[in-house]
């Protein structure tokens, strides 16, 4: 790691908040901001594009491996580019939401993900969030963030971001989905969402987003 270059750890179930948070304690702390669930969208994009099914590791791994994933990281915005074609937009649907969980849940395709995560991380002055960042990807990070919020107040985040990009998606669609993701999850094989004993935990439900990047700052 370069000369005081820490690893922050984020990890939080879909709709928390952890990419805004994210984005301002990279700005706050002049760090690179790593979005691995960005990555992981990346390979369902792909993969629905080419007509793989969600529950096929074996054709998701070969998909993956040669792939070129990168994450460019500016003024808190991130770009994400599959094999140089620019997905930013294309990760962000109701499709990519409905697979993710079941791409990401393949042992392989977890493998070769963390790979490249802990490569990118290692030289420090990160913060890099997801699901099992503190607990599997950088368990000695420096400062690890458990961030959450109740169901009910993830579904209406994410209500507003679907409506921001001009798509509607119902409520009661959304809360089914989330659930559903929250389930998923949580209960898979490998790497299950799951706090970190020595993460602090931050409940977002009643918090507005200034008191939200006040509440990591501090835990940092």
């Amino acid at each position: 790691m370069r000369n005081n270059g820490l690893v922050v750890a984020i990890d939080g179930p879909s709709g928390a908040g952890k990419s805004t948070a994210g984005r301002a304690l990279a700005e706050r702390l002049g760090y690179t901001y790593i979005d691995t669930g960005a990555m992981y969208r990346a390979l369902t994009q792909a993969a629905l594009a080419a007509g793989v099914a969600p529950d096929d590791e074996a054709t998701l791994t070969e998909l993956l491996q040669p792939a070129r994933l990168e994450l460019q990281s500016a003024k808190g915005e991130v770009t994400v580019f599959w094999n140089g074609k620019d997905v930013s937009l294309a990760i962000r649907t109701p499709e990519v939401d409905a697979a993710v969980s079941q791409v990401s849940s393949h042992p392989a395709v977890r493998a070769e993900m963390v790979a490249r995560q802990q490569v990118m991380g290692r030289q420090g002055g990160v913060v890099m969030e997801g699901r099992d960042i503190g607990s599997v990807v950088f368990p000695l990070a420096t400062a690890k963030i458990f961030l959450s919020a109740s169901l009910d107040a993830r579904v209406e985040r994410r209500h507003r971001q679907y409506q921001q990009r001009g798509v509607e998606v119902p409520r009661e669609e959304l809360h089914k989905d989330l659930g559903e993701r929250d389930r998923k999850d949580s209960s898979r094989k490998t790497s299950p969402l799951a706090i970190s004993p020595d993460a602090i935990v931050i409940d977002s439900s009643d918090l507005n987003l200034e008191q939200q990047n006040a509440a990591c700052a501090r835990a940092c």
